[in-house]
């Protein structure tokens, strides 16, 4: 027979007794009545305990409404212009946010982290600067290996900002270190292809673009959400150990280069004057060479006309051509002595005083130019023109005598 068999009492399992021959009631469940006592106990905190239950009812419903209001209203952000709000709910990314006021789902749901996209940022590679700007060597970092096997300390400043705040914060787990390791690699890579002269002198510049270049690709390839905009190197020169051996080195570079300067300087004015002087004295030659085409047409047009006046008058023409001949001969001196038939004295002529001042004899200089000869010839002219005249007047009278 079952224990709570029908019509026995004393044996229902929840407790009730039987009533008119047990009748078929449903069970009291004792825990409804402890949550509803509980929500009864709430409230009356709620209220603050007053007798009155309808008054307090509507203020506790007022304070609710005011926590609520200002729940939601804690979901309300504003962006600055340079910066970026990344919205997470339950952690995961939901959107990106640029400026000006917006509203999220208040805490816990949503989240927003505000990102500066405009910032510049800095990251030094070979050294450290303190808050007084002093710069302390890290050499772990700062010597590298060349190409040619040789050791430089090489500074480097690296400023960048974020390009994308949803890589910036979610991509990558230390973007910031992970910016440093990268540019660290990618200048020892261009290090170790490049010898050391090259490093320290001419290719500062090629060095530093390549890196950037080469950084950047990697940061891109790692979704950073970073941006290089430029790399500045600050030092590069051999380990302190061999700075006495190489500053002798660079002295006799710099050395080599002045003297080679020196030398350019000197042919350039060097040249540009003895082009001239070759170009002078071309043009003194061409001039020489006219003059003497000019003379030599002109003696041969003289020669011209007095073979045709010789053909006209022979004799006449004779006489004059040893007129001229002794003229020529004569119209250097001074002096002329003329024999007579008559009488067996010579007669002495003072041409020098009939020209006057004493004649200046001209001979020629091979290194005058031209002109100068000519402006010779010319005064040698003139100045023996009147003795001739002189000379050839009085033969020519003797001659009619």
């Amino acid at each position: 027979m079952a224990w709570n068999e029908p019509g026995k009492p004393g044996q229902d399992p929840w407790g009730n007794s039987g009533n008119n021959g047990g009748g078929n009631r449903k069970p009291n469940r004792g825990g409804d009545d402890d949550l509803t006592k509980l929500l009864k106990k709430a409230a009356e905190k709620l209220n603050g305990g007053g007798s009155s239950g309808g008054i307090g009812g509507i203020g506790g419903t007022a304070i609710f409404a005011v926590i609520v209001v200002v729940w939601l209203l804690s979901g309300i952000y504003i962006v600055d212009p340079a910066e970026r709000g990344v919205v997470t709910r339950f952690g995961a990314y939901v959107d990106e946010t640029k400026a000006g006021p917006h509203w999220h789902l208040p805490y816990p749901i949503e989240n927003v982290t505000i990102v500066n996209v405009d910032q510049i940022r800095t990251a030094e590679i070979g050294y450290r600067s303190d808050v007084r700007n002093r710069a302390g060597n890290v050499p772990n970092e700062s010597l590298m290996l060349t190409k040619d096997e040789n050791i430089v300390d090489l500074k480097i400043a690296v400023q960048y900002q974020v390009r994308s705040a949803n890589q910036y914060l979610f991509e990558t787990a230390d973007p910031d270190p992970t910016l440093r390791m990268v540019v660290e690699s990618a200048l020892r890579e261009v290090v170790g292809q490049s010898r050391m002269d090259f490093v320290l002198t001419e290719g500062r510049n090629e060095v530093v673009a390549r890196v950037q270049e080469l950084a950047q690709e990697r940061l891109d390839a790692y979704t950073t959400g970073l941006l290089i905009t430029s790399v500045n190197l600050q030092d590069a020169q051999p380990p302190e150990q061999v700075q006495a051996a190489f500053a002798d080195v660079v002295k006799a570079r710099e050395d080599r280069e002045r003297l080679i300067n020196e030398a350019e300087a000197y042919s350039n004015e060097i040249l540009p004057i003895a082009r001239g002087k070759a170009a002078r004295q071309l043009e003194e030659a061409s001039a020489y060479h006219d003059q003497v085409i000019a003379q030599a047409k002109g003696e041969s047009s003289r020669f011209t006309s007095i073979v045709s006046e010789y053909k006209k008058a022979p004799e006449v023409t004779r006489n004059r051509l040893y007129i001229d001949a002794v003229s020529n001969v004569l119209g250097s001196t001074s002096k002329i002595y003329v024999g007579s038939s008559d009488a067996n004295n010579l007669l002495y002529l003072p041409l020098d005083k009939m020209v006057g001042s004493q004649q200046m004899r001209i001979q020629p200089n091979m290194d005058t130019t031209a002109a100068q000869t000519q402006s010779s010839n010319s005064s040698s002219t003139n100045t023996t023109s009147k003795p001739t005249s002189n000379i050839r007047d009085y033969l020519r009278n003797r001659e009619l005598r």
